[in-house]
């Protein structure tokens, strides 16, 4: 209980003024009182006051009329409604007029207990809300970029440098870190940002399908082609082109892209004219491609033309700190998406939040996060809400005794069992096509149960 809350009480009877001024004062609270609601004004012109209590039938100014001058001119005071008269109607109009709550006379000392300690709960949660609201405006200096770790610091500076220059990236992360919004925020730093982005995942196509993607076609060249079209190097010429999952290509294609990075060249298929592209690549996998390379998987030629730069973002499991910030963020988003008034996180729901492994990373919370607030019918979330949430299915950085084909083939079945085995929705959060999860799905021989 916060000792140094400031209290007004306010009503016309002597009797209860002082009754509830001395509990209150022996409680700890600095405790003031009004004898109407004209004195009460008068009073908060002069100080602030966490919480009214107030009388609902006084003279000349009632206690729902002084509630709501209160509320419009100070928002931030919470006011409890007193009354010996009390009926549902009353409750119910003291509640949508912005009564934090409604107390019918005599009161037991338990009951202003109560009231007190949800009141003051509720200030503690708004404090923190404005406080990291107040963060996030400081730090979101890039596109939806959101966290005050060390390690995102050092992501933000590095972004600024790499901004710079017109030299290859690769960025570096799990599934869900945010790996696009790295690169449309190095593209916006970038003296090319009056000039197109433009994305392309790779393991979204088949090998022959993303040849005609980057280099586009002339009409005739295939069938089906019924017209002449750019591919995405000439569409993002002058500007960025950001290939994500890039790990997932085949070995021909390697060649094709080092051969345009290098001369800075294109030939659209069915066509021999050679085009000029000038774009800046920057590039994202979540897989080790050092590994592959090792495993004669991938060039290293290529790997080494493309990692000029490089910048690893870590998983959210390990930069815990920014969670709250994430968590008010989504949370703003999707009140706002839902039209529903659910606007905090109580003190379990955040540490419920930051406990959670998050295989899926930033993505896997803005989706928990999407999926409380469209259910929930409260203004605060609470752990009662996150319950889809499987800590044990989480997987754990220090978990040394699954094989790597295990801890995929938990991962996946973790995020299709939290999405009720919603291929669309769980290719999102992994990353990956339709196509590749119903691939994974087969490899793993998983069946929904």
């Amino acid at each position: 209980m916060d000792q140094q809350m400031k209290i007004l009480i306010v009503d016309d009877e002597l009797v209860v003024r002082e009754s509830l001024y001395h509990w209150f004062s022996r409680e700890g609270y600095q405790t003031k009182t009004a004898k109407s609601g004209t004195n009460a004004l008068e009073m908060l012109e002069q100080e602030f006051f966490d919480t009214l209590f107030v009388d609902m039938k006084m003279p000349k100014m009632s206690g729902f009329e002084l509630l709501e001058i209160v509320k419009k001119r100070y928002p931030e005071t919470a006011v409890v409604i007193i009354t010996a008269y009390g009926s549902i109607d009353s409750a119910v109009k003291a509640m949508k007029i912005g009564a934090s709550d409604y107390l019918l006379k005599p009161f037991k000392p338990d009951q202003l207990s109560l009231v007190m300690e949800k009141i003051s709960q509720q200030i503690q949660l708004n404090s923190e809300y404005q406080y990291l609201k107040g963060q996030m405006d400081k730090i979101c200096r890039f596109d939806n970029i959101i966290g005050e770790s060390d390690p995102m610091k050092k992501i933000y500076s590095l972004i600024e440098e790499v901004a710079k220059t017109d030299a290859p990236v690769i960025i570096l992360g799990e599934t869900g870190t945010g790996k696009e919004l790295i690169a449309k925020a190095i593209h916006v730093k970038s003296n090319r940002n009056n000039l197109p982005f433009v994305p392309l995942n790779c393991g979204a196509f088949p090998d022959s399908l993303l040849e005609s993607e980057l280099f586009g076609y002339n009409k005739g060249a295939f069938t089906g082609a019924s017209h002449s079209r750019k591919g995405f190097f000439e569409v993002a010429s002058g500007g960025t082109l950001f290939l994500d999952e890039i790990g997932e290509i085949s070995q021909k294609m390697q060649v094709d892209l080092l051969r345009v990075l290098q001369e800075k060249k294109i030939t659209r298929l069915g066509d021999t004219r050679q085009i000029d592209v000038d774009f800046r690549l920057l590039s994202a996998t979540r897989q080790n491609l050092e590994r592959k390379i090792l495993a004669g998987q991938f060039r290293s030629d290529f790997f080494y033309r493309i990692n000029i730069i490089s910048i690893e973002i870590p998983p959210l499991r390990e930069r815990k700190e920014d969670i709250p910030l994430l968590a008010y963020h989504f949370l703003e988003k999707y009140s706002r998406e839902t039209a529903k008034n659910v606007d905090t996180l109580d003190h379990k729901a955040l540490e419920s939040l930051k406990s959670h492994g998050w295989p899926g990373n930033v993505r896997e919370l803005e989706n928990a996060i999407e999926r409380a607030v469209v259910l929930s019918k409260a203004r605060t979330l609470t752990p009662r809400d996150f319950v889809f949430l499987k800590p044990d299915a989480s997987i754990s950085s220090h978990d040394k005794t699954l094989s790597l084909k295990d801890m995929e083939k938990q991962y996946i079945d973790t995020i299709l069992g939290d999405n009720q085995w919603n291929i669309s929705r769980s290719a999102d959060i992994l990353g990956i096509s339709r196509a590749t999860l119903h691939r994974m799905i087969k490899r793993h021989n998983m069946k929904k149960t």
